[in-house]
């Protein structure tokens, strides 16, 4: 059909055409239409599809904004169609994508039966046909506003939501022109790099604040100190791929998406847990072993619920609390029992045995002393004082070491710790490799790097939930799928010091870690250059995979991506043993790796608080270099830190696609010897 493009008027009234490609969609309507300021001067348009529970919100810039895009977000798991009016902070993407030239989609990803594995729906409405709708329609109501045009289509999401980017990367044609997935898992993350990194919290429990030192800047891995038991523990999570450096975080990490998670190894694999605890090859029929020592199996009685208000925080989509979304709001959130469990309790589950909800099974986010709380949706059951129950971690237990017997083809090497020396698996295997399915129910079918259009994928090298190298593993599907000329589609851009999550506000260890938004800002830019005008982005990042780690230059200033190069020394070293009082001089040096690229912003902790302190004056350019003389008045270790902030396009005034990196170092103050 034909539109007017007249921006007076409004869509509420317009015969929207149905979908051409997908009869699923085939009763679009427009529901809301009006100008708002908030988070930026916009046109908002709430619509969906009457035949389905599909619903979306476009966020539209003025006609001489407009450039010819969109770009489209997509949530690990399927949400709401209103996140960005709820993340009214720096990393909201209205105002990026408007002043990128475009207007943002996002949907509620085919609504709330599509995040529900259990709701019969078919999971590629969720994985990228409900998307791919949006975007088909999004393109009909820009050529009623802004006049007909070609109309150019990017997709991105993390996590999960790469899953579902790479989805539709695979499985449609014509729709997105690029993509960006980020923080991405392998058809074989799920459950495993939960798993194993659960079976490593476990037993290193005790020696983490040792392992965080020793591999801090300045520290030494070759005198650390394990017990045998750990030590294996340290050496299996880190060739699965976890990222050593990143264990800093080891007394907040928890479970994340994996209380979630390993219920479906249990149901998907009914037979495990009785094997674990009883067959030979499985950890629990190792009467040596410390799971043992670890299992709680306490059966005592309920004295009191402790209730409270539902939940009203919001879920923003980012992707480290994105699976919370599948939970139901409570107000039961957990209750006093009469005994205190003794043991590894993280990860436990309370068994209803007598009242109204006996047979019930409740998973705890926590145990501390006598008080148990629930996950969230958990406390829905019918639950009296004085019922009998029991605290068991036995089913946890079980699935933390899952991953040893789910060895997969050859091309994942991280699992070659399990092969005999013929290739074969060493441990016994389950009937079935679980992986896969997870993956297929994200993405809508497993992915093989088959792949449409254009891709940048940024990945960081301290992800605890999508372990690095499986940004490798599917460059390499790619790879094969293209041949020699994958460059010209495809780039892979690592970003250090970085971790999972995309909130870019929320840094818990500020001198430790940087977010990884400005990277994804940069890619889509990049990637709409690339696709629109030919003007191929910023290599990829250029690393190694060392058994399961992937390692990059942290001095190479060609080592491709985005993310700056940056520097600290004292005294010309990342570590300086002096005595208290002595002059010590840090030199800091900071370069943009894009060739238009600029440090604009430094800012330092030279007295080791874990705080940045201090802004230093500089002026933008393509390098930076900054020496300080500074000494410490008491003994003690101090660990110092500087990040660097590059605007990628070199465009001091632009606030989007800043990319940041950290570097530190370690002073160690001693006493001055009186004799």
């Amino acid at each position: 059909m034909t539109l007017s493009s007249s921006t007076d008027e409004s869509l509420e009234d317009l015969a929207l055409t149905p979908d051409p490609v997908d009869e699923a969609f085939a009763q679009p309507y427009v529901d809301v239409d009006e100008w708002r300021e908030t988070p930026a001067h916009h046109r908002y348009i709430h619509g969906g599809f009457a035949d389905s529970d599909t619903r979306f919100s476009l966020y539209l810039p003025t006609q001489d904004q407009f450039e010819g895009r969109f770009f489209q977000h997509v949530t690990p798991v399927p949400q709401s169609e209103n996140l960005a009016q709820q993340q009214l902070t720096d990393e909201n993407p209205v105002p990026f994508t408007l002043a990128s030239g475009g207007y943002y989609i996002e949907t509620n990803g085919g609504g709330p039966g599509a995040a529900n594995p259990m709701s019969g729906i078919d999971p590629t409405i969720g994985a990228y046909r409900a998307n791919a709708a949006v975007a088909r329609l999004s393109r009909q109501i820009a050529e009623w506003i802004y006049g007909p045009q070609r109309v150019y289509g990017y997709l991105y999401g993390g996590s999960g939501g790469g899953y579902r980017t790479i989805g539709a990367s695979e499985n449609t044609d014509g729709v997105w022109d690029g993509y960006v997935p980020y923080v991405i898992g392998s058809p074989m993350a799920i459950p495993n790099v939960f798993a194993v990194r659960m079976h490593a919290q476990r037993l290193l429990r005790h020696a983490f604040p040792r392992i965080v030192d020793a591999f801090d800047a300045g520290g030494d891995p070759t005198t650390l100190k394990l017990s045998t038991e750990e030590q294996a523990a340290l050496d299996e999570v880190t060739r699965m791929g976890f990222p050593v450096r990143s264990w800093f975080g080891w007394q907040t990490m928890g479970m994340h998406a994996f209380s979630v998670l390993y219920p479906g190894i249990m149901h998907a694999d009914p037979a495990y847990a009785e094997d674990f605890w009883s067959a030979e090859g499985y950890l629990g029929s190792d009467l040596d072993s410390s799971v043992h020592r670890d299992r709680v199996q306490l059966k005592t009685t309920l004295v009191e619920l402790l209730t409270a208000d539902s939940e009203t925080a919001a879920i923003t989509g980012g992707v480290d609390e994105s699976y919370k979304a599948t939970a139901r709001p409570r107000t039961v959130i957990g209750a006093r029992i009469a005994d205190r469990p003794e043991g590894f309790t993280l990860g436990a589950e309370l068994a209803i045995l007598t009242g109204p909800s006996a047979g019930k099974l409740l998973r705890l986010t926590g145990v501390d002393g006598t008080t148990v709380l629930f996950e969230p949706g958990e406390g829905s059951f019918e639950l009296t004082p004085g019922d009998e129950v029991l605290v068991d971690n036995s089913n946890f237990l079980a699935a933390q070491t899952y991953h040893r017997h789910q060895v997969p083809s050859s091309d994942y090497i991280v699992w070659d710790q399990f092969r005999t020396a013929a290739g074969s698996p060493a441990p016994p295997q389950r009937p079935v490799l679980l992986g896969p399915l997870f993956a297929a129910a994200a993405s809508g079918t497993v992915p093989t790097g088959r792949i449409s259009g254009h891709m940048i994928v940024v990945a960081s090298l301290l992800d605890r939930e999508a372990f690095p190298w499986q940004a490798d593993w599917y460059r390499s599907r790619v790879g094969e799928f293209i041949g020699d000329n994958v460059d010209d589609r495809f780039r892979l851009w690592y970003t250090d010091n970085a971790l999972h999550g995309d909130e870019s506000g929320i840094q818990e260890h500020e001198t430790r870690t940087v977010s990884y938004v400005g990277a994804l800002q940069a890619a889509l830019r990049q990637l709409s250059a690339w696709v629109e005008q030919g003007t191929a982005p910023a290599p990829s990042t250029t690393y190694a995979v060392h058994e399961g780690q992937v390692l990059v230059d942290a001095n190479d200033a060609a080592r491709g991506g985005v993310q700056p190069i940056v520097a600290l020394t004292v005294d010309g070293s990342d570590r300086a043993e002096v005595s208290v009082g002595a002059i010590v001089t840090v030199r800091i040096t900071a370069h943009a790796t894009t060739r238009a690229g600029i440090i604009t912003d430094v800012v330092t902790d030279l007295h080791g608080t874990g705080h940045f302190d201090t802004t230093q004056q500089v002026t933008p350019a393509g390098s930076v270099e900054i020496s300080e003389a500074c000494s410490f008045e008491f003994p003690g270790t101090y660990l110092i830190a500087v990040r660097a902030t590059a605007q990628v396009g070199g465009n001091a005034d632009d606030r989007f696609a800043r990319v940041d990196n950290i570097a530190r170092a370690r002073i160690v103050v001693r006493a001055i010897d009186a004799t």
